[in-house]
This record gives C-alpha cells, sequence and structure tokens, in this order.
C-alpha cells in the first residue's frame, strides 16, 4: 500500500510540474581527456608554451509542451604548459589550469613569460607561475571608423603593446592596429601616422625600448628581412631545397617563429640558433636531426 501511494505521489509531482511550469533535467560532464596541445608562444631557445583545455558536455530534457531534449559542448579548465623542444623529456617542465567552465579559446603570446586570450569583451593574462587576471577593457577609436581584427599583441613604445590582426595595409579611414595601456585598461584603435607608415610591408612588427623592429617575408627567394626603424639590419635565406615553409614571419616573445623554423635574434642578427625545425604541433627536429615529441 505504501508503495503504491509513493508511485501515486511521483505521478502527481510530474504532472504538476508539467501542467504548471514544465521541468527540465541537466546533466553535466567533464570528459577524461584533453584536447590537442597547440603552441602558444617561446620563451627561450629551449622551452616552448602549449595550451589546451578540457571538453564538457550539457545535456537538458525539458517536460513541458513544445520542448524536448538539447546538447551543449565546449571546453574548459584551460591549461599551459612549458615543454623543452630541443631535448626529449618526459613531458611537461610546468603546467597549470584554469577552474573556468568557459574557455578553450586560442592562447597568445604577449610578452616571454605572459599569454593572453579574449574574455568576452575582455581580456584574460596569465603569467607563467601566477594566476590569471581579467583586464577590463575601455575600447575607443582614434581617427579612424571601424576597429580591426586583433589576433596578436606584442611590445611597444611608451610600455604599451601592439594589437594587430591582418589590416595594417588596409585603406580609407579604417583602423590598421590598436595600442594596448595595460594599467589605464584602454584598447586604442588607430590609423598609422606618418612615421609609422612604413611599418605597413611588415609580416609583423613589435619595439624593444624605443626602437621598432619589422619582419618581412620575401616569397620571390624564400628569405626574411630584419628592419630597425625602417632600417634593413639583416636578412637570411631559409631551406635552398625549398622543402619547408617559412610564412608566417613572426616575433615570439624574445625568439622568432618563422614557418617552420625557430630562431632568435641577437644584436639585431637573426641567428640560426637553436635553428630547430617544426614539424608538426609540439614535435620539432633539433639541431642534430632528433626528433623532439609530446
Amino acid at each position: 500500500m505504501r508503495n503504491g501511494m509513493n508511485k501515486l505521489l511521483a505521478v502527481m509531482a510530474v504532472l504538476a510540474c508539467v501542467c504548471m511550469w514544465g521541468c527540465t533535467d541537466v546533466d553535466f560532464k567533464w570528459s577524461d581527456g584533453r584536447g590537442t596541445p597547440l603552441i602558444a608562444g617561446f620563451i627561450d631557445d629551449s622551452l616552448v608554451v602549449a595550451y589546451d583545455c578540457r571538453e564538457w558536455l550539457e545535456t537538458t530534457e525539458t517536460w513541458s509542451i513544445g520542448d524536448g531534449y538539447s546538447e551543449k559542448s565546449s571546453c574548459g579548465h584551460d591549461r599551459l604548459l612549458v615543454y623543452n623542444y630541443r631535448v626529449q623529456e618526459d613531458g611537461p617542465r610546468w603546467s597549470d589550469s584554469l577552474t573556468n567552465k568557459s574557455g578553450g579559446y586560442r592562447w597568445y603570446q604577449l610578452t616571454d613569460s605572459i599569454f593572453w586570450r579574449w574574455a568576452e569583451n575582455d581580456i584574460l593574462l596569465w603569467k607563467l607561475g601566477e594566476t590569471a587576471r581579467k583586464l577590463k577593457l575601455s575600447r575607443r577609436n582614434d581617427g579612424c571608423s571601424q576597429s580591426s581584427k586583433i589576433e596578436g599583441m606584442h611590445q611597444w613604445l611608451d610600455g604599451n603593446f601592439i594589437a594587430l590582426g591582418d589590416n595594417l595595409s588596409i585603406g580609407g579611414d579604417s583602423c590598421q592596429y590598436a595600442v594596448l595601456d595595460t594599467v589605464a585598461g584602454t584598447l586604442t584603435y588607430k590609423r598609422l601616422d606618418k612615421d609609422l607608415e612604413w611599418i605597413k610591408t611588415c609580416d609583423d612588427v613589435r619595439a624593444w625600448g624605443d626602437d621598432v623592429y619589422c619582419l618581412v617575408r620575401k616569397r620571390e627567394n624564400w628569405s626574411v628581412l630584419l628592419s630597425v626603424n625602417n632600417i634593413i639590419v639583416d636578412s637570411t635565406e631559409f631551406d635552398e631545397n625549398k622543402n619547408y615553409a617559412v610564412f608566417p614571419a613572426l616575433f615570439a616573445g624574445n625568439m622568432l617563429h618563422m614557418g617552420d623554423y625557430v630562431c632568435s635574434i641577437t644584436n639585431d642578427k637573426i641567428m640560426r640558433d637553436p635553428y630547430v625545425r617544426l614539424l608538426t604541433d609540439l614535435t620539432f627536429v633539433n639541431v642534430y636531426g632528433n626528433v623532439v615529441k609530446y
């Protein structure tokens, strides 16, 4: 008798739920594994930083007329990892993860030890060995109309950071780049003034102190030019057999990441040291021809 009464009460509860408001069951699960680590940047001539995230699945069942079953998936618990890319080791030298549910976005390099990603309209900054923090942003346009897309940031003049997309050479009154002031929390979109118009042809640009550095890839002879303050100071040709790409030509912290190659820069010279070749994400060929893979 008691069991029959319990069943009746359960049925009545379900009916009341459906008739009055509808009921929703939500099942949230983290996956056991993580996605494939991707390269975020390089610390020095032996250490690379990668990132990954942990996937999750949320299933929702709604007991009401017109509703039903739905799934939503993404990933969170973003993680940074530091590996040695010169010599094979058992695993990362260091790793740490966040406790966030929403994440899984691409991480970019800001300095040799600070990495960033978008956090909706703001920026999340993560210095290796410390806790990630959100930088609230105030945006404005200075002499241009349409804000440019931002996919990379480097150290810039006056202690700020230059924010770049693929818009340096865009015409009209569209914004070509932006300047991030981390102290004031401002992101100011701009067009190049006369002193900086020369960087329109750069594949990538950054500043060291008061000097502006530029990398230009020359497709016709597989070489990369290094300019400082609009003066070519060095050039180097990659892979005479034309088997490997040298695109893009990018600054990566204090290193150079040029397509399949990782090089350094010393006294305004492109140094083929470590001259490590990147086969795929986290698979390298070191100077001795040995494969380093994680």
